[in-house]
C-alpha cells in the first residue's frame, strides 16, 4: 500500500476495532441504559470504520473493499493502535480506554477536517459529531466512577493505569505520518498531545483522580506487532467470512 492509503487504513482498523470491543458488551452491560450508549458508540466507530477502510481500498487500487480489509487480512497485518484491541475487563476499564482514545481521536478528526483529501475531510466533518458524544459519555462515567464508592474509584484506577500504558503510541508519528502531513492529507499528532494532557488533566480532576504515573510506552500496533488479544478479537470477528468465504445475503 502507499503510504496514503496506509495512512485511511490506519484509522478504519483503529475505529473498527474498538467498534467491535464496545460490541461486545451489548447484553453484557451493567445497565440498559449503558448497554444502549456503548452499542450505539460501537455503530459510531464500525461506520467511520467502512468509510475509512473504503478510501483505503480505493486508493490501494487492487479491488478490496472496506469488506476485504475488514474480514480477510491475517492480524499482522492490522495497523490498529493498541489501545483499542485491549480487553475490556470491568465496566471502569472499558470506559478508561474510551475516555482516553476518544479525547484524542475528537482532537484527530477535528485537525482531519482541513485535510486536503475531500474524502478524508468530509468523513472527519461527520465523525467528528459522532465524537464529541463518546467524549462525553466517557468523561461523565470517568467522573461518576472516580467520584463515587469507594469500589468504583479503585476500579477507575486500576482502569485508567492498564491502559495509560498504550497512550504514548497515539501521538508517535512515523514515515507514513509524515508523509501524510507533508501532502497536506494528515496530521501532526505529536502536536494535538498538550491540548489532550489538558483535557484528561481537567477531567481527571473533576473525578478527584491523579494522574497516572508515567512508565515506559508500549509501541507497535501501527505495524503489526500486536498482542495476543487482537487474534481473539479476529478469530470472532472474522469466523464468517473464514467460514464461508465470499457469503453474502
Amino acid at each position: 500500500m502507499s503510504p496514503l492509503a496506509t495512512y485511511a487504513l490506519r484509522l478504519g482498523d483503529d475505529s473498527l476495532i474498538l467498534g467491535q470491543r464496545l460490541g461486545e458488551w451489548c447484553g453484557h452491560a451493567p445497565a440498559l441504559e449503558v448497554d444502549l450508549s456503548l452499542a450505539n458508540v460501537a455503530l459510531d466507530q464500525v461506520g467511520q470504520a467502512t468509510h475509512f477502510l473504503g478510501l483505503a481500498g480505493a486508493l490501494e487500487g487492487e479491488g478490496r473493499d472496506g469488506d476485504a480489509l475488514a474480514f480477510r487480512r491475517d492480524v499482522m497485518d492490522f495497523t490498529n493502535c493498541l489501545l483499542v484491541e485491549q480487553p475490556n475487563g470491568d465496566f471502569a476499564q472499558t470506559i478508561a480506554r474510551l475516555f482516553l482514545f476518544s479525547h484524542y481521536q475528537e482532537l484527530l478528526f477535528m485537525a482531519l477536517m482541513a485535510s486536503k483529501d475531500a474524502q478524508l475531510s468530509a468523513i472527519a466533518a461527520k465523525a467528528v459529531k459522532e465524537t464529541a458524544y463518546h467524549v462525553t459519555l466517557a468523561s461523565d462515567w470517568v467522573v461518576r466512577l472516580g467520584d463515587g464508592t469507594e469500589e468504583s474509584r479503585a476500579r477507575m484506577i486500576a482502569g485508567l493505569d492498564w491502559m495509560w500504558r498504550f497512550a504514548d503510541e497515539l501521538f508517535a508519528m512515523d514515515d507514513v505520518d509524515a508523509t501524510a502531513l507533508e501532502a497536506g492529507v494528515g496530521v501532526d499528532k505529536a502536536a494535538l498531545r498538550a491540548a489532550w494532557d489538558a483535557r484528561i488533566d481537567a477531567v481527571l480532576a473533576d473525578a478527584t483522580l491523579e494522574r497516572p504515573a508515567s512508565r515506559r510506552p508500549v509501541l507497535g500496533g501501527r505495524v503489526g506487532r500486536h498482542s495476543e488479544h487482537l487474534g481473539h478479537l479476529l478469530t470472532e470477528m472474522q469466523f464468517l467470512q473464514r467460514a464461508y468465504p465470499g457469503a453474502t445475503w
